[in-house]
């Protein structure tokens, strides 16, 4: 009997092994990489199609702007999770307003979110793809 318990007890305890190394794996989500070019589809009443160079370091991310509206800008950001932010200073019309866009980046390839244009004066919606 002692024997039965004792196999018993190591086969609980190997399973609970198991399940306790596996779990925190489990429950993460695959880490996205937002690194590289995007182009991006931009409705604010007036439909931009800017190109994003992106770069990620953990949650940093830094990058390039380029649009015909807004013209070029260096951005800053994050990527918390799946919660992308990021902004720069945009010059119209020689006036810096300030640009920022917030999102959810739903795969290594796919975001969408908002777009906020000096303070409120021009808001609207994104959807971005991998170049």
């Amino acid at each position: 009997m002692k024997q039965k318990v004792q196999v018993l007890t190591v086969a609980v305890a190997a399973v609970l092994l198991v399940l306790a190394s596996a779990s925190p794996r489990a429950g993460q989500a695959a880490k996205i990489d937002i690194t590289g070019a995007w182009i991006f589809a931009v409705d604010t009443g007036t439909v931009g199609t800017p190109t994003v160079t992106f770069k990620q370091d953990g949650e940093k991310l830094t990058g390039h702007y380029s649009s015909a509206t807004l013209g070029e800008a260096d951005l800053t950001g994050t990527l918390k999770g799946q919660d992308l932010a990021f902004s720069f200073s945009a010059d119209l019309q020689g006036t810096a307003v300030p640009v920022v866009y917030k999102g959810t980046v739903s795969s290594n390839d796919a975001m969408k979110g908002t777009i906020d244009v000096a303070d409120g004066a021009a808001t609207g919606t994104f959807t971005a793809k991998r170049k």
